[in-house]
Formats: C-alpha cells, sequence, structure tokens
C-alpha cells in the first residue's frame, strides 16, 4: 500500500513508519521540518516537507494514496504559554484543512488519531479538540472510511512532570489515590495503527487504545522504586490551586483550565465511561516498562 503520515517522527510517528516500511508499505512522510529529511529517508521512507496549514501541499501529497494517517499535535499549532492562540479554532482549522484536501485528492481510507474523551462535548476539559475534530472528519462523504483511534493518557506524558520531581520530590496534580485509570504507550498505539492499516476499512469505526491500566498511587510507587526514591509522593491539590499554579506559570488560560476540568474527569472516572463500555485488549507495555525507560531520562537530566 501507498500511505501517507501526518506528525513526522513523533513519539507515535516514527515507531509507525518503522512498522510500516518493515511490512513493505511504501511510506510518505509530511514532516514541518527540512532537517527531519534525513531522518526519514534512512527510515526507508519518503519525506514530504511542508505544512498541514496548507491545503494544496496535503492535496498533492495524498493523490495516489491508500490510506493516509491524520493527526494534530499541540506542540505543532503553538505553545501552550501563549495566550494568544485560540486552540479550539486552530485544531478545527487543521480539521477542515484535512477534510478539504482528502476530497479532493480522492483518497478513501483514513486513520485519524484522536483521543480519550473525544466521546462527548462535556466534561471533558481541553479534549474537547478532539471531539471538535471527528464531528468535522464526520462531514466527509460517506464512501471515505475512517478509523478513530482514540488513545488514553499517555505515559510519555509524565515527562512533563520531570521537573516537579526533581525539584521537589512529588508529583502535583488535583487528583490521585487508589482509583485505577487506563495509561497507553506509544509504541502500543504504532503497532494498532500498523495493524489496522492491514485490516478492511469499512465506514465509520472507533477503536479504544491502552497499555494498562494503574493508580497515581501505583505511578508513584513504579517511578519511586525506578528512581531510587520509594518516599516520591503524589500530593492532591485543589482544583483552584492547580488552576492558579498553571496560570502563575504563564500557560494559556483556556488551555489551564481545559486540564483542571480534565483531571476532574479522570478522578471521578467519568472521562472513561465510553472507553469501559469499549473497553479494547491491552498491549504489551506496562508501567514497569516505562518506568526503565523514565530513570534513563531521569539520569540525564
Amino acid at each position: 500500500m501507498k500511505i501517507t503520515l501526518t506528525g513526522s517522527l513523533g513519539n507515535i510517528g516514527k515507531p509507525l513508519t518503522q512498522l510500516l516500511v518493515a511490512a513493505g508499505h511504501q511510506v510518505t512522510v509530511i514532516s514541518s521540518k527540512a532537517e527531519r529529511i534525513p531522518e526519514i529517508e534512512s527510515l526507508g521512507a519518503v519525506a514530504a516537507a511542508g505544512s498541514i496549514q496548507d491545503v494544496e501541499f496535503l492535496t498533492e501529497t495524498f493523490k495516489d494514496t491508500d490510506a493516509v494517517y491524520l493527526m494534530e499535535a499541540w506542540e505543532g499549532i503553538g505553545s501552550l504559554f501563549d495566550k494568544d492562540i485560540d486552540f479550539l479554532a486552530e485544531f478545527k482549522k487543521i480539521a477542515h484543512n484535512y477534510v478539504t484536501a482528502v476530497q479532493r485528492s480522492g483518497v478513501k481510507n483514513i486513520i485519524h488519531l484522536s483521543s480519550i474523551g473525544a466521546h462527548s462535548d462535556q466534561g471533558t476539559g481541553s479534549l474537547l479538540v478532539h471531539y471538535n475534530v471527528e464531528h468535522i472528519l464526520q462531514k466527509l462523504p460517506e464512501d471515505v472510511s475512517i478509523k478513530f483511534m482514540r488513545p488514553v493518557g499517555f505515559f510519555s506524558n509524565i515527562y512533563r512532570w520531570l521537573p516537579m520531581i526533581q525539584s521537589q520530590g512529588k508529583i502535583i496534580q488535583s487528583y490521585g489515590g487508589d482509583r485505577k485509570e487506563p495509561w497507553v504507550s506509544p509504541y502500543d498505539i504504532a503497532s494498532t495503527i500498523a495493524d489496522e492499516m492491514e485490516k478492511p476499512f469499512i465506514g465509520r469505526t472507533v477503536h479504544y487504545i491502552a497499555s494498562d491500566e494503574v493508580s497515581p498511587d501505583e505511578i508513584v510507587k513504579a517511578l519511586g522504586k525506578a528512581i531510587g526514591n520509594p518516599g516520591l509522593e503524589w500530593k492532591v491539590i485543589s482544583d483552584e490551586e492547580l488552576l492558579d499554579q498553571m496560570l502563575s506559570a504563564g500557560i494559556n488560560k483556556w488551555v489551564a483550565k481545559g486540564m483542571v476540568a480534565m483531571q476532574k474527569a479522570q478522578g471521578d472516572g467519568s472521562l472513561y465511561e465510553d472507553f469501559y463500555a469499549n473497553k479494547p485488549t491491552f498491549g504489551k507495555v506496562k508501567i514497569e516498562d516505562f518506568a526503565k525507560e523514565f530513570v534513563q531520562i531521569y539520569n540525564k537530566r
């Protein structure tokens, strides 16, 4: 198959490219950074340098493609510390760009990287952007098949807490305790998407992706053991305290409020209601595996 991937060589893009090339597919990887071209080509893929904000570029790159993998990255839109960015509007703009490019190019098979929380427009905080994108893509003609992939929270997002862990010996959030929640490794996401590329594309389907099911208490225990700090603490503060901390740090106000609302949904379990109603088979990477990876990064800081 001829497959085009958006998202460059990120946490998911790189292993996905490797898996698809190894399976014998002709893979084109879109990247906005020209310096990525040598690495893309070294993996056996074709590099297409351009922006997903450029509809003409997307259209030309999608032409004569059997399937495309679509994703939107917060980092690709701008810094979370930029107070002037309207992330809701920017995600919608990218979704509309995809719709236009798909229709103009004639591609009929899509795998879209969405997210947990995309099932609802209520109570999911900043994950609302993924609900919006899914609904925009749903407006494509019925002869365009779409597989919506909804991974849960990434293990790799834990790296955002690394400075806090190193400076304070704590993970500070507005929820915690022993309630288990699903987490996922980017490697399991890539593996699932690669497998789905091999399966028939029929209509519109939703696929949740998860690797493990662990509580905040279990996360700090695993990380603490890995870094040699068994006293590592997960400290719970109020929603108001967390919001104040993020705003004081300069985070975009809409993003900060959305993250607090998302954590509330994590804490009471409402974020995962549709996930558990459609629970997938879990992947291979567990918290202990991630902890081994985490300590390597921790020791380099």
